[in-house]
């Protein structure tokens, strides 16, 4: 579970956060585009590698591992993918996994995907932002950042009794975001790839 969602997003970022709504008729649109801009602005010539964070074990707290299974169901990615609900990054392996993520590949751009609580009237929006995410933050976990960009599905409010919410949470909520998310980076990721530079596909 990601930092609870700021009630103004920070006015350093060059390029501003996105935060739309599942139910927007644009979404996937918005968040293609978004994504294409943080590419366009940091990743060129860089392998990109996706992490979704989270745990099956706790209903809000999945849309990490929902999302990396759904992308792992494409026949190839061009992205390096960590994190689904067989192979789940939680807070357990957090630091192992980027460990060997920054063993494994030079100077890589990575794109940290983790559930987020919010203001009520959040609920449901999802948040593509500069910068890395803190994961586990929300549940006063001390974990380390991940991320040169993340994005954030707002599954419940946040500020009081954390836990119980998460578990509370509505998985139809949760699914929904999941496949935006998956669907809107793959996308991206095509487009990126076939405008602007040499596909790396996964091993």
């Amino acid at each position: 579970m990601s930092q609870i969602e700021p009630k103004t997003p920070p006015d350093s970022q060059e390029i501003p956060c996105l935060k739309v709504s599942h139910t927007e008729p644009g979404v996937h649109t918005a968040i293609i585009h978004r994504l294409l801009m943080h590419f366009s602005d940091q990743a060129a010539h860089r392998p990109i590698v996706v992490v979704c964070i989270g745990t099956d074990r706790s209903t809000g707290d999945c849309l990490g591992p929902l999302v990396g299974t759904s992308l792992s169901k494409f026949a190839k990615l061009p992205f390096y993918l960590y994190g689904t609900l067989e192979e789940p990054v939680h807070a357990m392996n957090l630091q192992d996994t980027l460990t060997q993520i920054e063993t494994r590949f030079n100077h890589p751009f990575i794109i940290g995907i983790d559930a987020c609580l919010g203001q009520s009237s959040s609920v449901g929006c999802i948040q593509v932002v500069k910068g890395p995410l803190k994961p586990g933050a929300g549940v006063n976990k001390e974990l380390p950042p991940v991320g040169d960009i993340h994005l954030t599905g707002i599954v419940n409010v946040g500020g009081f009794m954390e836990y119980f919410v998460l578990q509370n949470t509505r998985l139809s909520l949760v699914m929904r975001l999941s496949e935006i998310i998956a669907s809107s980076l793959y996308s991206a990721m095509k487009e990126w790839n076939r405008g602007f530079k040499p596909l790396l596909w996964r091993e």
